[in-house]
């Protein structure tokens, strides 16, 4: 497992606050009551192994399927359902929603092989990702990618926590399959978007790995 390059500020910035908080805890707040500065110890290690834990990469054996369309994220469905595009397409698509809890690895990763032909960057709102207008309403990064079969939309979309999404896609590169091309922290969701005749291979409440988990087939 490593650490994702996008947690490297973060990390250093928490770790200078919990030192300084424990320096402070020892010398002044508690020198007398030893279980309380190691009460305040513990209180802050365990913070900062939980924000570490926001930008964990473990290891794993990608899916490698041109018929596959995985997981672009860890996390849960919560949606799926036929709907009419707000942006790119003008037919209906098959929306397949993936949150992202805080507990989960914050990697998005692309779930067909494929070139970008659309990139979008939205300013918006920071409604709590599981409502239903975060897909239209929230800060959001899309994302089409194109390959022989069809083409797939990709949404990141912030959250309630998520204030920051990281994109490196760009109109005209290519992309493997489970290459990773996005990152967002502490959270949220991602929305695909794909053809009617797509075969779904998920329901909703399904807990899914970003680029192992199949979501559909095509």
């Amino acid at each position: 497992m490593t650490i994702h390059k996008e947690g490297t500020p973060t990390i250093a910035l928490t770790a200078f606050l919990v030192g300084l908080i424990n320096i402070a805890s020892f010398s002044y707040l508690f020198p007398i009551s030893t279980i309380a500065g190691w009460a305040v110890f513990i209180l802050t290690l365990g913070l900062f192994l939980f924000i570490v834990s926001f930008f964990r990469m473990p290891n794993r054996n990608w899916t490698s399927d041109a018929s596959a369309i995985v997981s672009p994220a860890d996390g849960k469905v919560v949606v799926i359902e036929e709907v009419a595009p707000d942006e790119y397409y003008k037919e209906k698509r098959i929306q397949i929603s993936v949150f992202m809890s805080p507990a989960n690895v914050h990697v998005n990763r692309t779930p067909i092989a494929g070139n970008i032909i659309y990139n979008q960057y939205h300013p918006g709102k920071f409604l709590v990702a599981w409502h239903p207008k975060s897909s239209t309403d929230n800060e959001r990064w899309s994302v089409v990618i194109e390959n022989d079969k069809g083409s797939i939309l990709l949404k990141q979309i912030a959250g309630a926590l998520a204030r920051r999404i990281c994109n490196y896609a760009s109109v005209g590169t290519k992309f493997d399959q489970t290459a990773e091309y996005g990152f967002i922290k502490f959270g949220s969701r991602v929305d695909l978007l794909l053809p009617l005749d797509a075969k779904i291979n998920c329901k909703i409440g399904d807990a899914v790995k970003g680029g192992i988990s199949v979501l559909a087939n095509w």
